[in-house]
Parts: structure tokens; C-alpha cells; sequence
């Protein structure tokens, strides 16, 4: 049985505490270690099998062209504001040094020549986007390999040639490209501090003491450790995605410090109960532990979930940010409490600051009572409850409604990536992306690569390049790029809206409907679209797709799990169908923010973006994941106090007041920890952050605290219906938050969660 596994799991680690935390420092050294010596860096892949851009770097490899590797670009105009002009002069003889000196860095296989193409003429310099009409801005484009050849290392080069040529050349110098993409440090070293000092003063709050807020805040950065360094040599195996580092980061922050807050809040009930320290570890992890591992299955399993959208860097960022999760669980029934067994009985009692704040609160947790929880709290929410359950309607009307109403936005969902366009002026990137779009147009800084095989038919690349340039969505075209061994065509064409415009997006749907199909006929030629704005485009289309099946798995999944556990198809439907109704909310929120600008401000956006492509299905399974941690704590005391009673209304106001409190101040953590994030530089980590916090704000308030009392005790004793011949199939022993079993704890039971 789960809880007698768990309770000798706990009672054991609680009785050797140092050698059980000697263990876990050990593993996280090791894991530091491995990390440094075969891990890898995270990389992005964006494309998959069967997409179009996948099939044109298939050729744009075959061909050799150098095209399929990393880029940069230096862009640069003169200091003078525009006087001088790049055609004569010392800003001529400062661009060709320039061009030189970057050729010659460490892994550059070659770059862009503006001054050779001025000597071109200006027609030819302008179709090249390599300076600007008027003369006044130029861009060296330079090739590298492949990402596996290159390191953070070219990236410092590029910048210390940058800081050098700064101070002796008479140019402002600007850079940008997927080099920076690829190899800047990502968000989160700060946002994780933020984060950890705010979870550490809701803490403080919430048990008044400093020994119990350091405890989970101790747990979290071991598991972040262990997690973070074992994603890292993950990622010397295969391609992690750039965003899995943060998002494990945020994600294991969240439910670290969770998971050790209710392992924690049961330990400290039971010390108050009398129990000795060790004794009452055992017992917390043998009750509180069950839900925590059930919910990080849960969290884990609907992560895992996005192998469905056939997207390899999903799938492997999904597994990434699940190692993070196991490891919080892992370390929520073996380290936390060789922590509590350490700390011995202060847990028990709060500290001199805890006890004035909580002056003349006491209450009643088992049969004694503990100033650390407070009765106070719990008469505040058993009125609260009461007067939800006396006008069940209007507050079950007015929630949903309200949720509903935050859904809406979601209508205008438009998917994409937040081009550099979106990054704060202080970024080089946004400047260099800035100067592009000021000389040549938006499009050019989102090219597309048109990769043709003119096999059998030598005419094509003609009529290919002219109905190209042809197209309205078309600013202008490269001179083609043939390879002489296999005859691969490469065109670069700049279309006339920046990357994360949604007409972009149209003008790929159309060359690949209308204009190639067309110009390649029904000869055996074949040409395809990529670059990182089609291949993004490409994505983004494919997971909207497989969106709904993958909420339809979840969702399906989800129910099946929680029917076991509470005995009943009323609870676990209303469950799947609020989480549902919060996640639809939380979306809203993002569309309103992130497309609309509403309150954007706020969090240091500085314009509209699209939702990254990936980041809805992302969310929904971290979130459905999170909310179902909730959801069992709850429900399981709601269902712990009507097996005791046999009365829904009493069960209610007592179960989920007895739960208000920790969850209240574990959706605090969450929130405060998700919100550090959502000021990141970057969009998407602000995505990520935001939406998180939004959902699980959603979640712990409108949701648990209104819908959830409101629904139940309008479905009364229905909640708990279950047909015979059902019960008799499901498997036995459900996961909840009651006592453990009377031999395995050689205690009676409080309120034993039975079937019926």
C-alpha cells in the first residue's frame, strides 16, 4: 500500500536526517559535475517531420550551401546621425575594416560584402539588403556552421569585436541573428531570487516561524539543482529547447515549495497532536505525501502528453521540465523530512515575530490545538463557505460567468514568435532590428529561403523567381544560389512585413499554394519554403491542430485518474470541467495582454506580440497538472469529512476550510513565483510567467473558493454517486489526505477515507 510505503519512507529518512541529506548533496554534486563534463547547451530546433520548412533545410542541407547553419548580423551606420554616407569616405574604409575583422573570427565561414556591393551599383546593393537606398546603413551578414560546432564562446567573440570596433571606428554598431538566439544566457537568474524571496515571506507568514519558511525553500533549491544539472546533461544527448531551463526553473519553484508546504502543514498538525517529531514526519509524509505524489504524476503524465503534437522539441522540452518535477516530488518524501526530523520539535511552536502576528489566534487541527493555524482563519472561511452554500446559484452564476467572460479574448487567438522587434531598446538586438527595418523594410529581418530542385526541368528557377518577386507580399528577391553537385537552388526573399506579422504568415500560405505549385507546374520539380519564419509558421499551424486532441487526451486521462480516488463521476467531471473554465481564462488574460496591449505596461512589454506557438499547449498541461494538485488536496478532505459525517453541506464547510488556508498560501507561492518571471526580458518567458500566475490566481480564488463550494452543494449527495456495478470494477485504496491505516501507524485513524 502507497501509505505504508511512504510512511516507512518518511519515518526512516526522518530518524537518519543527516545521512539522508548527505545523499542528497552528494547527488546534487554529482549531478553539478556530470553537467560541467558531458552536458550540452540547449538548442532550437523549430521544425518536425512532414512540414514544409522541414523538407526545405532537407535540401538546403543536401546542397551544402552553409545556408542550414547559424547567423549573424552586424548592422551599422554612421555616428554622425546620417550625414555621411557608406559609398565614400572613412565610413566606406570603416565598413570594409569592419566586414575583415569579423571574417576573420574563430568558426565564421564567410560574410556579406556591402562595399563590394556598392561597387555593384545601388540596384544590386538594395535587392541585396546589404546597404540601404539612401546609403546610409549596412549589414554584414556572416555564416557559421552548425550549432553543434559552436559554443557561448563565438557568441563573446562577436561581442568583444563589437566592444573594440566601437572605439575606434566612427559607426554606431548594432547586432543581432539566431547567434544570439542560440547562445545569450535565458532568462531566470534573477527571477528566481525574486521568486525564492517572496515564496520565503508567504511562508514566514503562513507558519510564523523561520525555521519552517527555510525548510521548503532549502528542499526547492536542492531539487532545482539536481533537476536543472540532470536537464543539463540531457541536453549533451539531445537537443533541449532554450525555453526548458526557465520553464523547469519556474515550474520546479512552484511545486517544490508546494509540495514540501502541505508535507509540512500536516507534520506541524501532528506535533501539535503530541507526536514525537520523528514520528509525526513519518505520518505527514505517509498522508500529505500520497496527494503529492499523485498530483506530480498527474503534472508529469499531462506534460508527457505533448508527444501528441508530433513535435520533437515539445517532447523533449516536456521531458525536461517532467525530470525537474520528479525530482520535487522525490525530495518531497525523502528530504523534507530529513529536514523536519532534524529540526526536531521548534517546529512545533512559532518564533517571537510568528506569535505577535498571530496573537490571540488559536484553533483547533485534530484534537489539540496549534496557535500556528489559527481558528480565527478557519471561522473566516467556514462563514464565507456558509454564506456560499445559503445562495449556491447566484455565486455558481456570477463565477462562471465571470470566467467565462475572461475566455472570450481567446476568439483572437493568432499564434507566432514575438519577433526582436519585441525586445526592450536597452537589448543590441531590438536596436539592430530596429536600424534593419528603418533601411530595407520589416520583412528583411525574417527572410524566406526558398529551396528548389530543378530536376528535369532547367527552365523553373525563371519562372520561379519571377512570380516570387511577383508577389505582393514580396519587398524583393536575392540573386538565386545554385550548387553545382546536386543543382539545388537557394533563393532568400524578403517579404514586405516584419516576422510576427500575421500577413507574413499569409504570403507563406500563398507562395506554397498558389505562386510555386503554379510556377513549377506538374513537371517533377519540386520547391519548398522555409527559414525560421515559415518553419515557425509551420509549427505554430501544427499544434493548433493538434491542440484539441491533446486537451481531449488530457482531459479524458484526468477523469479516468481522479474517479478511482474520490468514488464518484459528479466530482471528477466537475473537476476536469472548472479546470477547463480556469485554464480558458488564464488564456483570455494572455490574448488581452500580449495582442492587445491591456496592462502591458506592467510588465515591461513594449509592443504587441502573437502567443508563441507553443506555449498554449505547453500551458494546458503544465496547468491541468498544477490545478489537479488543488483538486485532491480539497476534495480529498471534503470526502474524508462526508464519509465521517454522511452530511454533503458539513462536509464541504469543513473540508475546504480546513484546506483554505495552506492552499490560499500555496497559490500565493505559486503566483509570486510565476509573477518573477513575467518581467523577464524576454516575451516568451513573460508568456510563460504570466499565464501561470494568472491561471493558478484563478484556480485557488473563483474557482476553489467559490465554484467549487457553489456546485457541490447544489449537486448534495449526487456529488458522491457512484453506480455499483462501477464501483465494483475500480481499483480500491484512493489517493486522499486521510490517516493511515491503524497497524501501520498503531494509532486510531481521525477520519479514515473508506469506500463506501
Amino acid at each position: 500500500m502507497l501509505s505504508k510505503a511512504l510512511l516507512r519512507l518518511g519515518a526512516s529518512a526522518a530518524r537518519h536526517p543527516w545521512r539522508v541529506i548527505a545523499a542528497w548533496l552528494i547527488a546534487a554534486t554529482l549531478a553539478v559535475l556530470a553537467a560541467i563534463a558531458f552536458g550540452g547547451r540547449t538548442a532550437d530546433s523549430m521544425t518536425a517531420p512532414g512540414l514544409d520548412s522541414q523538407r526545405a533545410a532537407e535540401l538546403i542541407e543536401r546542397a551544402g550551401t552553409g545556408q542550414e547553419g547559424m547567423t549573424a548580423q552586424v548592422v551599422v551606420t554612421p555616428l554622425d546621425g546620417g550625414a555621411t554616407f557608406f559609398d565614400h569616405g572613412s565610413a566606406r574604409t570603416a565598413l570594409t575594416r569592419l566586414q575583415t575583422e569579423v571574417k576573420r573570427l574563430p568558426h565564421v565561414l564567410g560574410t556579406s560584402d556591402p562595399a563590394g556591393a556598392l561597387d555593384a551599383g545601388g540596384d544590386t546593393a538594395v535587392r541585396g539588403g546589404l546597404v540601404s537606398a539612401d546609403g546610409r546603413i549596412a549589414v554584414v551578414r556572416v555564416q557559421y556552421p552548425d550549432q553543434s560546432r559552436l559554443s557561448a564562446e563565438d557568441l563573446d567573440a562577436l561581442v568583444d569585436l563589437d566592444d573594440r570596433l566601437r572605439a575606434e571606428l566612427p559607426l554606431r554598431i548594432e547586432m543581432g541573428g539566431n547567434l544570439f538566439y542560440a547562445f545569450s544566457d535565458p532568462d531566470g537568474g534573477a527571477s528566481e531570487l525574486i521568486g525564492l524571496l517572496a515564496a520565503a515571506a508567504i511562508l514566514f507568514l503562513a507558519f510564523g516561524s523561520l525555521v519552517a519558511a527555510a525548510l521548503p525553500i532549502g528542499m526547492a533549491v536542492f531539487g532545482l539543482t539536481l533537476g536543472v544539472a540532470t536537464m543539463t546533461v540531457l541536453a549533451g544527448v539531445t537537443e533541449v529547447p532554450t525555453f526548458a531551463p526557465v520553464l523547469g526553473s519556474m515550474v520546479g519553484l512552484g511545486v517544490g515549495i508546494d509540495y514540501a508546504l502541505f508535507v509540512l502543514a500536516r507534520h506541524r498538525e501532528y506535533l501539535a497532536c503530541g507526536l514525537d517529531p520523528r514520528a509525526a514526519a513519518g505520518r505527514a509524509v505517509a498522508t500529505a505525501g500520497r496527494p503529492v505524489v499523485f498530483a506530480g504524476g498527474t503534472v508529469v503524465v499531462s506534460i508527457l502528453g505533448l508527444a501528441v503534437a508530433n513535435v520533437p522539441f515539445m517532447t523533449v522540452g516536456g521531458v525536461a521540465v517532467s525530470i525537474v518535477v520528479l525530482t520535487m516530488v522525490l525530495a518531497s518524501v525523502t528530504l523534507l523530512p530529513a529536514f523536519l526530523g532534524a529540526a526536531g520539535p521548534r517546529l512545533g511552536r512559532a518564533g517571537r515575530i510568528g506569535r505577535a502576528l498571530r496573537a490571540g489566534r488559536s484553533g483547533r487541527l485534530g484534537r489539540r490545538r496549534d496557535t500556528a493555524a489559527g481558528a480565527v482563519p478557519a471561522a473566516g472561511w467556514r462563514r464565507w463557505l456558509g454564506h456560499v452554500g445559503r445562495h449556491p446559484v447566484p455565486y455558481a452564476v456570477g463565477a462562471a460567468a465571470l470566467l467565462l467572460t475572461a475566455t472570450l479574448p481567446v476568439l483572437g487567438l493568432r499564434v507566432g514568435l514575438p519577433d526582436d522587434g519585441s525586445l526592450p531598446q536597452s537589448r543590441t538586438e531590438r536596436r539592430a532590428y530596429d536600424l534593419v527595418a528603418e533601411g530595407f523594410g520589416p520583412g528583411t529581418n525574417g527572410p524566406l529561403v526558398i529551396a528548389a530542385d530543378p530536376t528535369g526541368d532547367p527552365g523553373v528557377l525563371d519562372r520561379l523567381v519571377g512570380a516570387v518577386a511577383a508577389d505582393p507580399g514580396i519587398a524583393s528577391v536575392a540573386p538565386t544560389h545554385i550548387d553545382r553537385a546536386t543543382g539545388i537552388a537557394t533563393l532568400v526573399v524578403f517579404p514586405t512585413t516584419s516576422p510576427q506579422d500575421k500577413a507574413t504568415a499569409d504570403t507563406i500560405a500563398r507562395l506554397r499554394t498558389d505562386v510555386l505549385p503554379t510556377a513549377i507546374g506538374h513537371g517533377p520539380a519540386k520547391a519548398h519554403v522555409g527559414g525560421a519564419a515559415a518553419s515557425l509558421s509551420d509549427v505554430g499551424q501544427r499544434t493548433s491542430q493538434r491542440l484539441p486532441v491533446f486537451v481531449a487526451a488530457v482531459l479524458a486521462m484526468s477523469f479516468l485518474l481522479l474517479m478511482p480516488v474520490f468514488r464518484s463521476i459528479l466530482v471528477p467531471l466537475k473537476a476536469v470541467l472548472l479546470n477547463l473554465l480556469s485554464i480558458g481564462a488564464a488564456y483570455g488574460i494572455m490574448v488581452a495582454v500580449f495582442q492587445w496591449g491591456w496592462g502591458g505596461a506592467l510588465i515591461g512589454l513594449e509592443a504587441t506580440v502573437p502567443i508563441v506557438s507553443f506555449i498554449p499547449m505547453f500551458l494546458f498541461a503544465i496547468l491541468f497538472g498544477l490545478s489537479m494538485d488543488y483538486e485532491v488536496f480539497l476534495l480529498s478532505r471534503v470526502r474524508e469529512e462526508y464519509l465521517r459525517t454522511g452530511d454533503n453541506g458539513t462536509a464541504i464547510v469543513e473540508g475546504v476550510s480546513r484546506t483554505a488556508r495552506i492552499i490560499t498560501s500555496a497559490a500565493l507561492i505559486m503566483v509570486a513565483v510565476f509573477l518573477s518571471f513575467a518581467v523577464a526580458e524576454d516575451p516568451s518567458t513573460k508568456m510563460f510567467g504570466l499565464g501561470l500566475a494568472t491561471a493558478i490566481f484563478i484556480d485557488a480564488t473563483v474557482v476553489r473558493m467559490v465554484l467549487v463550494p457553489a456546485t457541490m452543494t447544489l449537486l448534495g449527495r449526487t456529488n458522491w454517486w457512484l453506480p455499483k456495478w462501477l464501483d465494483r470494477m475500480l481499483p480500491r485504496g484512493p489517493v486522499g489526505t486521510d490517516d493511515t491505516d491503524v497497524e501501520s501507524t498503531g494509532e486510531a485513524p481521525r477520519a479514515r477515507l473508506v469506500d463506501r
